[in-house]
């Protein structure tokens, strides 16, 4: 799997933001919200200048957590965090095999509260209205912010993520051809993630993608994150798995997924939904029929008015005077 990195919006973007904020267009900066030894953990925040607080949307970068980075954001968010006049911030976090699973969550715990304190105040961002949303390992960390981060957010938006890490769609080998391009060998693979911890994967000098197809060919994916063996030490991931962890608490959420996923199966979604259901959380589900990973293959207009009903969710819960509806 390779993660499609969009071109970094520049520092002054010059989109239409006529739906809230029409004399204003949104400026960027680089922050880094953490440093670990000597390796400094950025978000790119892109903000209004005024003193208005606003909501923010924060952007969850993709790649099975081993590949990826802030700049992977996708446009349809941009748009939609922009026009609306929010706060749009994308986070780093250290990458996989390098730094294990609880370090990586570690690093997510923290860019919030960094978002609730230093970039609340320096930005002004309403730390009450804060949506969470990324694609696939983005999709799955956004599930996880939904009951590791305090204060919760106040809405989720999921593209074809995950909630569950130790099933035989990740603990079993692929049979998939898009993870079998050819045969990867053990040492091959190692090479490529043998340097230093990295935060973006661009500065990793090996191939991260490589590693995660060995990971998929072997079924070796979680215990190549974690250092834990999924079949014996299963309860050790439950921490770390959305799908164990939903509770009358859960903040609203949106789940998109293609149906012919082959990369993060469809019934990724289908499980966290029966769990949102349990516990009465109000949430939509939009089944993207015969739609890919990524949503490729799959109607584009259907894609579109998704996308606009998962929109109008997260605006319902960041602008209550606004309404939507569940997609149950």
């Amino acid at each position: 799997m390779r993660l499609t990195i969009l071109p970094l919006i520049v520092s002054l973007i010059a989109v239409d933001t006529s739906a809230a904020e029409p004399a204003e267009f949104p400026q960027k900066q680089t922050m880094t919200y953490r440093q670990v030894g000597d390796l400094p953990i950025k978000a790119d925040v892109y903000y209004f200048n005024n003193n208005k607080p606003r909501p923010a949307i924060v952007s969850l970068h993709g790649g099975a957590l081993i590949m990826g980075n802030r700049k992977g954001i996708s446009r349809p968010v941009r748009e939609f965090a922009l026009t609306n006049g929010y706060v749009l911030v994308s986070f780093d976090y250290r990458l996989a095999p390098e730094t294990k699973l609880p370090a990586i969550i570690d690093d997510i715990e923290t860019a919030f509260k960094w978002l609730a304190t230093e970039a609340a105040s320096q930005f002004n961002i309403d730390p009450n209205r804060i949506a969470v949303t990324g694609d696939s390992a983005g999709g799955y960390l956004t599930l996880v912010t939904g009951y590791r981060v305090k204060p919760r957010p106040r809405v989720l938006l999921s593209y074809f993520g995950y909630g569950d890490l130790i099933s035989d769609w990740y603990s079993t080998p692929s049979p998939h051809p898009r993870h079998n391009p050819r045969k990867i060998t053990a040492d091959e693979a190692w090479q490529q993630v043998k340097g230093p911890p990295v935060a973006d994967a661009s500065e990793r000098k090996g191939d991260g993608g490589i590693f995660y197809n060995f990971c998929r060919q072997n079924g070796l994916w979680p215990k190549s994150v974690s250092d834990w063996d999924p079949h014996s030490q299963s309860e050790k991931f439950f921490p770390y798995m959305p799908v164990k962890n939903v509770t009358s608490e859960y903040p609203p959420t949106v789940l998109i997924h293609g149906t012919a996923d082959t990369d993060v199966p469809f019934e990724q979604s289908e499980l966290m939904a029966a769990e949102f259901k349990k516990q009465n959380i109000p949430f939509q589900f939009h089944r993207i029929v015969n739609a890919e990973h990524g949503l490729s293959g799959g109607d584009r207009a259907e894609i579109q008015k998704a996308e606009r009903d998962a929109f109008a969710f997260v605006k319902q819960y960041l602008e209550p005077s606004t309404k939507s509806s569940n997609g149950q």
